[in-house]
């Protein structure tokens, strides 16, 4: 029997693994982070990553994630997979440190985030005459009073956020300033301040353990995500990042693949076992790829 050596008998076996079985070659390879951010299902770095329904709104650009909506192009700051939250920033947000004009946020209807109850938006340099913020609420004599439209019981944030030097500065009454919860917003999820007649507005999602003191707020942005309608955990998904693939889709309906790092895509995670179940699914008594069988089963046969 004559025994190939062995630099050509590897060199057609794994010519014949990758035409044999092109269907196991990743077209697109999916990271499980972006910077320093982990990413795990339903987010991805790019297309055929993640959930097809997350792509559109997170991007992974040169390390970077982003988040995007109609009103613009958010960074992502953090993302909290145990409650499902996801965290952004907007840079023409005021803070404490820095007070800036800004056209607002807002999320597209159809996307798969909402706010987080912990946002908290605050609004500055309302009209009081002209915004929509400020409504008629009776008489008092021969004066009308005007009652802002917030979040009464959220007034001494307004009070805390006053006290920061780059507000101050700004001479600004603090009747002008409003607290905005997100539920405000409506179900278009809106806060056009060209409409509301303000200038500017704060966003944060914590306190951190000190009220009084904005200069430590958490500022930024936090949404939640849900999986799907019933908000279950892909159990495929799930094996796949266990065994430190990342999570994508393909094919016409979009089905669950696992990308692992070796290069290769399964349905179901990377460990040898369900890989080579995989290809046994494959083989070309399934495809019709008798020819490439056989020089397989040659060249196997000759080692």
């Amino acid at each position: 029997m004559t025994t190939l050596k062995p630099s050509c008998a590897t060199f057609l076996l794994c010519l014949f693994f990758f035409i044999a079985f092109p269907s196991l070659v990743s077209s697109q390879a999916c990271k499980s982070s972006c910077g320093e951010i982990p990413l795990k299902y339903p987010f991805g770095t790019g297309p055929g990553c993640g959930d097809p329904r997350f792509q559109q709104y997170v991007s992974c650009n040169q390390e970077k994630l982003s988040f995007t909506t109609h009103t613009g192009c958010y960074p992502v700051t953090s993302i909290d997979y145990s409650q499902q939250v996801m965290y952004i920033s907007d840079p023409s947000m005021s803070t404490c440190a820095c007070t800036q004009s800004s056209k607002g946020f807002g999320l597209d209807w159809d996307a798969p985030f909402s706010f987080h109850d912990d946002t908290v938006f605050t609004l500055l340099d309302c009209s009081t005459t002209s915004s929509p913020i400020f409504q008629i609420n009776g008489y008092d004599g021969d004066n009308s009073s005007k009652v802002l439209r917030c979040d009464t019981t959220g007034a001494p944030i307004c009070s805390f956020l006053y006290t920061c030097r780059a507000i101050s500065l700004l001479n600004l009454p603090i009747s002008t300033c409003c607290v905005y919860t997100p539920v405000d917003l409506g179900p278009s999820f809106e806060m056009d301040l060209q409409k509301l007649k303000c200038t500017a507005y704060a966003g944060f999602y914590s306190f951190s353990g000190q009220e009084s003191n904005p200069e430590n707020w958490k500022y930024g942005i936090a949404l939640k995500y849900k999986f799907n309608v019933y908000n279950d955990y892909p159990t495929s998904c799930a094996n796949c990042e266990r065994s430190g693939g990342a999570c994508g889709y393909g094919g016409v309906y979009n089905s669950l693949v696992c990308n692992c790092p070796n290069g290769f895509n399964t349905t179901s995670d990377c460990l040898f076992g369900s890989s080579f179940n995989q290809i046994s699914r494959l083989l070309p008594w399934q495809t019709g790829n008798w020819p490439m069988y056989a020089l397989g089963y040659f060249i196997l046969w000759t080692l």
